[in-house]
């Protein structure tokens, strides 16, 4: 039986790339906000900041234990989490079939979009960043609170069909005879070309691949540059490619997922994550690696 509550939760915008902090802040008390700040140099300081500020009823997924599985040192950095256990933490935090999912990290959205990509992997479609993340949410004098928000009942989440798509490394290693897909790295240029390279024991970047920083998606104050805009660059890059064509990767499919999440609300949807990234590629010394431009 729904309740009402429910179908007011069904009937309300349906947000599923992006979201406004405005947009949050008039949003049935329904939704599920999930707080994703992390910092690669310091896995515990998210959950700091966390701690010391965040939206109101947000609970925190932590990188490394909630959205990934442990490595095992030549599966990349930050590996796909166990599908069913994923769907499982969710409901043990409350989430429901339907119910709207907003995430935020501090980090310009790279964190969020990893959770936002996971979720449509679970088949859930109604997820969206947080367009700023919590620096917009604190300037616009969003509520906020401290410590823990109280113990969650279960929710009925259930994973479904997935919206998304993953290539393995196998994949990509044909790819580098055929290459039918157009392989974009998410990285800075200087890790890309292999000049400053500060997370990996290898420097560089996967053979034929383009480099398109995750942070070009963005305006200066932090926020994702209008669709149009992001069409047009994206569009640019592509060439001929078609959507469809597009392999994302990153250090370890986490910033990646922010190339996708442009996509998408550039009407471009239907790329792909290679989750394992530079970090799994460059695992075996043996496989190709190029530094540089690409011509």
């Amino acid at each position: 039986m729904t309740t009402s509550r429910e179908t007011h939760e069904q009937a309300g915008a349906r947000h599923t790339t992006l979201i406004a902090v405005a947009q949050l802040q008039q949003a049935s008390a329904g939704v599920f906000v999930a707080d994703c700040s992390h910092e690669l140099s310091d896995p515990g300081a998210g959950e700091r900041d966390y701690a010391g500020g965040h939206i109101p009823v947000a609970i925190h997924f932590h990188l490394d234990r909630d959205l990934a599985s442990p490595p095992n040192g030549s599966n990349g950095r930050h590996p796909l989490p166990d599908r069913t256990a994923l769907a499982d933490l969710l409901a043990r935090r409350g989430l429901r079939r339907g119910q709207q999912v907003v995430a935020y990290d501090r980090a310009q959205g790279p964190y969020a979009a990893r959770l936002w990509w996971l979720l449509r992997w679970l088949g859930h479609d109604r997820v969206a960043v947080l367009d700023g993340g919590w620096q917009s949410w604190v300037a616009a004098g969003g509520a906020t609170q401290t410590g823990s928000p109280a113990p969650q009942q279960r929710g009925d989440f259930t994973p479904g069909p997935s919206l998304t798509q993953f290539v393995l490394l196998d994949d990509i290693a044909a790819n580098l005879q055929h290459r039918q897909r157009l392989l974009v790295d998410a990285r800075s240029l200087e890790r890309y070309s292999g000049d400053g390279e500060t997370l990996d024991p290898k420097a560089g970047h996967i053979p034929g691949a383009v480099c398109r920083f995750f942070r070009d998606n963005l305006t200066d104050d932090g926020r994702f540059k209008p669709a149009q805009d992001l069409r047009t660059e994206w569009l640019a890059l592509l060439g001929r490619r078609k959507p469809h064509e597009i392999v994302n990767q990153c250090g370890s499919g986490v910033s990646a997922c922010h190339n996708i999440l442009a996509l998408e609300h550039a009407g471009l949807g239907g790329s792909a994550l290679y989750p394992g990234s530079w970090s799994e590629w460059c695992a075996d010394p043996d496989r190709p690696m190029a530094r540089g431009a690409e011509p």
